[in-house]
Formats: C-alpha cells, structure tokens, sequence
C-alpha cells in the first residue's frame, strides 16, 4: 500500500443512487489511513447530475486519484496495484453483467475483473428493483467468484431521522466489509418484554 494507507477503488455507475457513492468517498475522507481512487462512467456522470447537481469537479474533489473510465492501462487494471478493495456504487445491471462474464471492457470493469482474480474484496452495490432473472443469475455467478452483491437495502431498527442516516447506514456495512470501521448503528437485539 502507498506510504502504510489502505487503497480503496470506488467505482460509480449508471444506476440510481449516487449519494452512496458521494458519502463513501466523504467518509473515506476523514480517514488519514485510506487512499481513495475513483472511477466514474460517462453514465454515472448524468446521474451525479441529476440526483445531486452535483459537478464532476466537485465529485472528483472528493477522491484522492481519479482514473479515466476508459483507460484499461490504468494502475488499477493490475493485480501488482494492491488495494484493500473495490466497490461499485452504484452498480448498474450492464456493470453487473459485465462482471458476471468477465467483460473487461472499460476500466470499471477491468479493476472488478482484477479485484476478483487477486481474490480482493468486490462489492457491488446494485440497483434495480425488481430483479429479473438475468440480474438474478448475473448477481449468482458474481457471488460464486467470490464478490459480494449488496444491494442497499434501507434499515428501520436504528429510526434514521432522514435520507442521510439511511445511507450513512449502508456505507458504513459496505466499509466494514472492506476492514474499515466506521461509526454506525448497530443491531442490539429486542429487548424481552
């Protein structure tokens, strides 16, 4: 790892939900052991947009490398290039295909198909509801490599107070996943009345 921090790849889609990618990569921030490398496609730059108003400039701010999406010959497209790990998120269901079947065509791709052959952490942090049964196979095979498919389920056990307590939640599972804690509610169990 580069000067004793942890690398972690956050890799943003065209798929709904860009303020998770956004509180990762703020909460990745404040964290003086963590190297964040960002990739986002051309998609996902329409949906930074839209859900956030959001500036490519302003995203980029937040990361501490940004990589081209179209440059396969990027670090990142190397197992030499060690990384704690790798999320997707949002993860769109053309990104999980491709993951699927190994379609190493952009440099999202590429890094996934890296991260899974060095047996590194791949988390994919997909949206779309309902599933069909292409998403649902795609999602199978994914998991059968050994990623992880995490779709980011709201909980209601803590009574979040809004949106960004809900997605804070998700993030901090997500970090945990990769060995890096963070602050967050946690289960408690019920209390035996």
């Amino acid at each position: 790892m580069s000067a004793n921090k942890q690398r972690v790849v956050i890799a943003m889609t065209g798929a709904t939900g860009a303020l998770y990618a956004v509180r990762m990569l703020q909460m990745l921030q404040q964290r003086e052991d963590i190297e964040s490398h960002l990739i986002v496609s051309p998609a996902a730059l329409l949906n930074i947009d839209h859900e956030l108003a959001m500036s490519r400039q302003d995203l980029q701010l937040l990361a501490d490398h940004v990589h081209n999406f179209r440059d396969v010959g990027a670090t990142l497209a190397s197992g030499s290039f060690k990384t704690a790990g790798m999320v997707i998120v949002p993860c769109s269901m053309r990104t999980l295909a491709a993951v699927a079947h190994g379609f190493a065509d952009n440099l999202i791709t590429r890094a996934a198909d890296v991260t899974l052959k060095e047996r590194r952490r791949l988390i994919l942090m997909v949206r779309e509801t309902p599933f069909n049964l292409a998403h649902l196979r795609n999602m199978t095979a994914v998991t059968e490599m050994g990623g992880i498919v995490f779709p980011p389920l709201p909980a209601f056990y803590f009574k979040p107070k809004d949106i960004t307590e809900l997605v804070d939640h998700s993030v901090v599972r997500v970090l945990d996943l990769l060995g890096i804690e963070q602050q967050g509610p946690s289960w408690e169990g019920l209390a035996v009345k």
